[in-house]
């Protein structure tokens, strides 16, 4: 299915480009969530005339993620845990943790915005952790798991 993406989406394209997809990410994900439309030529015509609105209005997002980046960068987070003798945790932290800390410490992140790559920590340690604030912008904080 071709489509024209309305703003950046990872792996895929820039505002404005055409693009072709699986008739079911457009159906049930870019479309819905106001990401793409169809391409068709009345479609065109729409997004040419609204291409300054939706480009200033990217900006706009793109300059918030900076702001709350500057904010987060150099934030350290201490998570106490139950651990054996071995280090290892009676459970997990996981993305929901990290961010009630992150929130304690007056920081709002949403937990879809921290990258976990490795899955839920399950060991006491420092840890590197990711946050996507926006397509270009992403954090690095410090995560300490340390045993109750």
């Amino acid at each position: 299915m071709n489509i024209i993406l309305l703003e950046r989406i990872v792996n895929l394209g820039d505002l404005g480009d055409e693009v072709v997809v699986k008739s079911g990410f457009a159906r049930n994900f870019l479309i819905p969530k106001g990401k793409a439309v169809r391409a068709s030529k009345d479609n065109r015509a729409v997004f040419e005339a609204r291409r300054a609105e939706l480009e200033r209005s990217a900006q706009e997002r793109l300059g918030g993620a900076q702001a709350r980046a500057a904010t987060l960068a150099g934030v350290t987070v201490t998570i106490s845990a139950k651990a054996g003798d071995e280090g290892k945790l009676y459970g997990s932290v996981g993305t929901h943790d990290i961010a009630e800390a992150l929130a304690a410490q007056g920081v709002e992140i949403a937990k879809s915005e921290i990258r976990l790559p490795a899955g839920v920590i399950r060991v006491i340690g420092e840890y590197q952790i990711d946050v996507h604030l926006h397509s270009d912008v992403n954090v690095a904080i410090k995560v300490f798991v340390v045993p109750e």
